[in-house]
């Protein structure tokens, strides 16, 4: 989608605080963060949200690209030692406001049990 603000970022036409990138993904500081750290991991190929993953014959290796994203991001944040959270807002009202997948990675601070 070549108006999607995450498509757009990925290619580059929008700036943003990045930590990671290689061909398939993107990890950047969420504008608007919650914890003191607060990053989006976002494929670099569309695709709208988690249940869209199964119709797109790359699903699989999509999912699994953006947990390999998570875990290099969280080793570079210095947040693999201690923790960090992982949510994906699926639809309007799973919260999702930008329609592309992305995972939050969430932590630098002790988040407890709850969701945020």
């Amino acid at each position: 989608m070549a108006e999607c603000i995450f498509c757009k970022i990925a290619r580059g036409e929008i700036p943003s605080k990045k930590v990671f990138e290689n061909d398939q993904v993107i990890v950047f500081h969420d504008i608007k963060p919650v914890a003191p750290v607060h990053v989006l991991i976002v494929p670099k190929k569309h695709v709208s949200d988690l249940l869209s993953l199964e119709q797109d014959a790359n699903g699989p290796a999509i999912a699994w690209t953006l947990f390999q994203a998570a875990a290099e991001a969280a080793g570079k944040l210095g947040v693999d030692k201690k923790g960090f959270r992982l949510i994906n807002n699926c639809g309007e009202d799973g919260g999702q406001t930008v329609d592309h997948i992305h995972l939050h990675l969430i932590g630098g601070k002790p988040l407890g049990e709850g969701l945020i």
